[in-house]
């Protein structure tokens, strides 16, 4: 039999290992998990990441620094953080929220607590919006119900029926909860290319009137993608309630990009594969992209999209 003070010593023991392997720092380095209430996003971290991976786009990285900064910060927020970001293919609309959703959950697109929807896989059918609505709502009440401070991004929003992302609009109002969850944690952001030719003839009309690109500011183009946006039946936020309750809190513009900022894209993305930057291939790459207007030739009609495949042709090089 074993004695008292043996027993006594073994439970102790493993009451000790059980505490330390169930402590939250300790089972936390292991296995993901939703970030502590009050937990703080690292501001110098969030604007590196901006200033290094995301070119050309001086007043998206403005706005979004200050607007996720000050709802990270903030110990009671009103409602969720929602933001719409717009502009042509390849001007870093996914390049953005894929920095931000990293900042916030570690393991990016990969967490199990961001959630990334595409209008064109997961909502196709026009004739099935009313599954959609209640399908999306189901979502995301259970995630976050699970992970106060997850991240929902919606992508292709133009190319969204209209009326279906209207299902989250009670998720973004001003509820402290609905239906005992708390939603105001949360961030949600749509990316579209509506709104993006309303952007470039704004940025071209800067450039015909002498104006520098980086004095363009938000009040000069919000009004326009709001109202826009609201406007085109080409948009899944046609007539939406969310915009006519003013629950967007920043229509957020991507501008179209000059050769310069595609070069400093070949430059990153020759870097990122180990090479030496080579300023003869960065040139080719970027003499290769098509640029408008026809006659001046300033901005790149695709943005970045295509310079990793562009680059893959002077591999050999």
């Amino acid at each position: 039999a074993l004695e008292p003070l043996s027993v006594g010593l073994a439970i102790g023991v493993a009451s000790a290992l059980t505490g330390y392997l169930s402590h939250p720092r300790f089972y936390c380095s292991y296995v993901e998990c939703c970030p502590r209430a009050g937990q703080r996003l690292n501001a110098t971290a969030l604007k590196a990441q901006l200033d290094n991976r995301l070119f050309g786009q001086h007043l998206a990285k403005d706005v979004v620094l200050k607007a996720v900064l000050g709802f990270s910060n903030n110990p009671s927020p009103k409602k969720p953080l929602m933001l719409s970001l717009h502009g042509w293919a390849g001007t870093g609309k996914n390049f953005l929220s894929q920095i931000l959703a990293e900042q916030v959950h570690p393991a990016g697109l990969r967490s199990k607590f961001v959630h990334l929807f595409l209008a064109t896989l997961h909502f196709p059918h026009q004739d099935q919006v009313k599954l959609y609505k209640e399908q999306l709502q189901n979502w995301i009440r259970g995630n976050v119900s699970a992970c106060p401070s997850s991240v929902f991004i919606f992508d292709e929003m133009d190319k969204m029926h209209p009326g279906v992302i209207d299902a989250i609009k009670p998720f973004l109002d001003y509820y402290e909860q609905v239906d005992g969850v708390s939603y105001r944690k949360a961030i949600f952001i749509f990316l579209s290319n509506a709104g993006g030719d309303l952007i470039n003839k704004a940025t071209l009309d800067f450039w015909t009137s002498g104006k520098r690109r980086e004095d363009i500011q938000l009040k000069d183009l919000e009004p326009l993608l709001s109202v826009g946006v609201f406007n085109n039946k080409n948009s899944g936020l046609w007539h939406s309630s969310i915009i006519d309750r003013n629950l967007i809190d920043y229509f957020v513009p991507f501008l179209p990009l000059e050769q310069k900022h595609v070069k400093m894209c070949v430059r990153a993305e020759m870097t990122a594969r180990g090479y030496a930057v080579d300023e003869k291939i960065v040139q080719a790459v970027a003499d290769e992209m098509t640029y408008f207007p026809k006659e001046q030739k300033i901005y790149s009609d695709k943005g970045c999209k295509t310079v990793q495949a562009k680059l893959d042709i002077h591999e050999d090089l």
